[in-house]
């Protein structure tokens, strides 16, 4: 019995060891940066992220334990250093590869990644272009495209964080239009580069900022009768679904999702798709991490 115990014990370490089987994390960390904020009770100015709210986040990582992290509003390069030897130093982590993709000049919060696998290809899309009102644009954070090789198979991972619902044109009211003009463009350069019918590996990830029913998030589902990515259905320990509290008005939605295409979808672990509802989860950030397993 115990030579039993301990085989499965060498067998499943051995699966994590060798990447065999690939745990993928997506986390809006919320402003993991310094600007004008609540803290303490006291509002402060150029204020970095509180160190409780930063204790949180590292323990949440510790327990979920992703071999592949994608991140939400990073601030600059340093932000994402001091989160990565946080990790490391501490033991949390050991995540040796990294990748941070800048957003438009005006734009504080970007996207990145840590990775305890290898980085073969690092791609930062900034120039996806559409029109709106008139004008040409592009999704303000860009879209982060890394690659990956598991046991001879390529694969590859995008992380995105489309338009938030903040309002900044009367005629797009809670900024649907932009929303849904970013998914769309991210979707086209998606299937153009990796058309549906060359089975293609890889994974959409991030803060979507729309619910399930909504066309941001429909674009990357279904063309005509062509599925393009299926969604996973991540949730927590209670069985809810959702990602996001928004205090002011006291709601709980979904806005974070992993979606994946066909062919990758045949590696993920049934049951393995999650939100993580950790104690105190919230005193980290609004956004609850999403996670889920892959076999190679």
């Amino acid at each position: 019995m115990i030579y039993f115990f301990r085989l499965f014990v060498a067998l499943f370490f051995s699966v994590s060891v060798y990447g065999e089987r690939i745990r993928v994390a997506s986390y809006n960390v919320k402003n993991y940066l310094v600007m004008d904020r609540l803290a303490g009770g006291i509002w402060r100015e150029e204020y970095p992220k509180p160190a409780h709210e930063c204790s949180i986040i590292h323990s949440i990582i510790q327990k979920v334990n992703p071999d592949i992290l994608a991140l939400q509003e990073i601030g600059e390069m340093p932000y994402l250093y001091d989160l990565w030897r946080d990790l490391n130093i501490t033991g949390i982590g050991n995540y040796r590869y990294s990748f941070w993709v800048k957003g438009e000049e005006n734009e504080q919060r970007h996207l990145s990644l840590l990775s305890r696998l290898p980085i073969h290809t690092k791609l930062a899309h900034l120039d996806l272009g559409f029109s709106y009102f008139g004008k040409t644009t592009r999704p303000r954070r860009g879209l982060m495209e890394v690659e990956f090789k598991t046991k001879g198979k390529t694969w590859r991972l995008f992380n995105l964080h489309l338009k938030s619902k903040w309002t900044e044109r009367d005629d797009d009211p809670q900024a649907a239009s932009l929303r849904e003009k970013e998914a769309r463009v991210i979707r086209d350069f998606i299937r153009k580069k990796y058309p549906p019918q060359a089975d293609s590996l890889h994974l959409v990830v991030g803060d979507f900022n729309d619910f399930k029913n909504t066309a941001p998030i429909r674009r990357f589902q279904k063309v005509n009768k062509t599925t393009l990515h299926h969604m996973l259905p991540c949730q927590d320990t209670m069985g809810y679904f959702w990602t996001h509290y928004y205090k002011k008005q006291d709601s709980y939605d979904r806005l974070d999702y992993i979606f994946a295409s066909p062919s990758m979808f045949e590696n993920y672990t049934k049951g393995s798709a999650r939100v993580n509802d950790s104690l105190r989860c919230l005193e980290g950030s609004d956004h609850r991490m999403v996670y889920a397993d892959f076999e190679f």
